[in-house]
């Protein structure tokens, strides 16, 4: 068994999964099975708060987690797969516990090609740093905080990652709510959409 085959079947059965992306490394679960989302939770010691995004293996596939508006279907096809997190309203099979009971989820397409992969046959998978909350992201699986990797049925090792964090856009507010890889280009397109510099 390889480790795409390791790390989906781990996912298929409820547990969680380290896995690298183009930004940092993720800790993968079933992003709607709420039984796996409380398990991200406790592994990072995040606040039931605080929203965790999911990620699909491509933008057509996002449909069936979330419903895009013309608008965001233009900016997804525009940057997407890539190190963005859309903020899109929710299908009713997202699940309350992953987006803190709100409307709307962050949407990832990541621009990686295991973590796609791995979106495509465990998804949608939670796409949220592989750490404890407050701490920082690992770049490299030996960087890992023990109490993650404790609690992790797989860690998938690709090497070091580039180490940014997503930018996150708000597209039918126009607003980037966290600078990260590309920001520049997506306010261009925002401008040119009929927004106001965010």
């Amino acid at each position: 068994m390889n480790e795409l085959d390791r790390a989906a079947a781990a996912i298929e059965a409820g547990e969680l999964v380290v896995y690298p992306t183009e930004t940092v490394y993720g800790l993968g679960a079933d992003a709607l099975d709420p039984a796996a989302v409380e398990a991200v939770f406790a592994a990072k010691r995040r606040e039931r708060s605080k929203p965790i995004s999911l990620a699909v293996s491509s933008v057509p596939a996002a449909s069936a987690v979330v419903r895009l508006s013309e608008r965001e279907r233009r900016f997804a096809d525009r940057f997407l797969p890539g190190p963005v997190t859309v903020l899109c309203e929710r299908r009713e099979s997202v699940p309350d516990v992953l987006v803190a009971g709100r409307e709307r989820v962050g949407l990832r397409v990541p621009d990686d090609e295991f973590a796609r992969s791995l979106a495509g046959r465990a998804g949608p998978i939670t796409a949220t740093s592989a750490n404890v909350s407050g701490r920082p992201a690992a770049r490299r699986a030996d960087e890992l905080d023990p109490e993650v990797r404790d609690r992790t049925a797989v860690v998938v090792d690709g090497g070091e990652t580039p180490g940014s964090a997503s930018t996150v856009v708000d597209v039918s507010g126009g607003r980037i709510l966290r600078d990260g890889p590309g920001s520049g280009a997506i306010r261009e397109w925002l401008d040119r959409a009929g927004h106001s510099r965010p």
